[in-house]
């Protein structure tokens, strides 16, 4: 399909890209029910790994099947689906090609609480191109005591992906010793994390939903000084998609945990205010029976799809 105004202008962002690379970015953009409006809303099941399967796929006992969760991004028109090394091995053989795939390469357990937050490596850039994936996933967590190999870590995937023609996706979810519970989605920090995905050279960023907390004494004095609104959530995600190069890089929001549908509705009404690119939401969408999550995606899509 020829590209929309809109994804023009958003490749156009990405200019240092090589054609394989921007190409892989239209086929997220041009997917789905959200197909060439420059919104995206993508389904995430990394649940089984990070949360265990009870607690991700007990509510909804079809999701233990990985088949499950990429027939529903596909049904429900989501832009792409994402998932680790297992979850994508399972269905690439049928799904390549159907919809755009992201594999997920690190991911971590709650099984022990480490000191210092950190993914362990569970996927390579070859595995991306052997299952047809269009771009690699992988989460940092500012904050963390091992931050630093994390960013040392993406650099290095980034290069890789990059080489061959694939997009990146990068969860940002600070954490760590140093920020509080709240500092986790204080706007301040979630604005800061925003930035740094950007500068590790990420082609869509990932962080969740920011709160009116401002966690950084420093941050707090430079956002009264300035005059930053962050009462209302379109007023925070405002400030986010900012700090990502003056919103020249696509930011999504987390789903988070789960919650009563109208507070979803509610929350992608704020983002999608805010100027957000759009959703990735796995909780809130697989644990409920299936024709229910395909209505609530739908009805997620529409309000991005509504959006300036």
């Amino acid at each position: 399909m020829a590209h929309t105004d809109r994804v023009k202008q958003i490749l156009s962002w990405y200019g240092s890209d090589n054609p394989g690379t921007r190409a892989n970015l239209a086929r997220l953009l041009n997917a789905g029910r959200l197909a060439g409006t420059g919104k995206m809303v993508i389904l995430p099941v990394d649940q089984g790994f990070e949360h265990g399967p009870a607690r991700s796929f007990a509510p909804n006992p079809a999701g233990y099947d990985p088949e499950y969760h990429v027939k529903l991004a596909l049904d429900s028109g989501c832009n792409a689906y994402a998932a680790p090394l297992g979850f994508i091995e399972a269905v690439a053989d049928q799904y390549a090609g159907q919809i755009p795939l992201i594999l997920k390469l690190n991911n971590s357990d709650v099984l022990g609480k480490p000191a210092h937050p950190m993914s362990a490596i569970t996927g390579s850039v070859e595995d991306a191109l052997r299952l047809g994936c269009v771009a690699i996933g992988y989460t940092i967590y500012p904050g963390s005591g091992a931050r630093n190999e994390q960013y040392e870590n993406l650099r290095e995937l980034t290069l890789q992906a990059k080489r061959v023609g694939l997009a990146v996706v990068t969860w940002a979810y600070p954490r760590g010793a140093t920020i509080s519970k709240d500092g986790e989605t204080a706007v301040d920090v979630c604005a800061y994390a925003a930035q740094i995905a950007a500068q590790l050279g990420s082609h869509v960023i990932k962080v969740k939903p920011p709160k009116a907390h401002l966690e950084v004494p420093e941050a707090k004095a430079a956002f009264e000084k300035a005059g930053i609104k962050i009462d209302t959530l379109s007023d925070r995600v405002r400030e986010v998609v900012r700090s990502a190069f003056g919103g020249k890089r696509i930011v999504i929001f987390s789903g988070g945990e789960a919650k009563g549908t109208e507070d979803v509705l509610n929350e992608v009404r704020g983002l999608a205010e805010g100027g957000a690119f759009g959703s990735i939401m796995g909780r809130n969408a697989f644990q409920r029976p299936r024709a229910e999550s395909i209505k609530l995606l739908n009805d997620v899509m529409d309000i991005f799809a509504k959006a300036p």
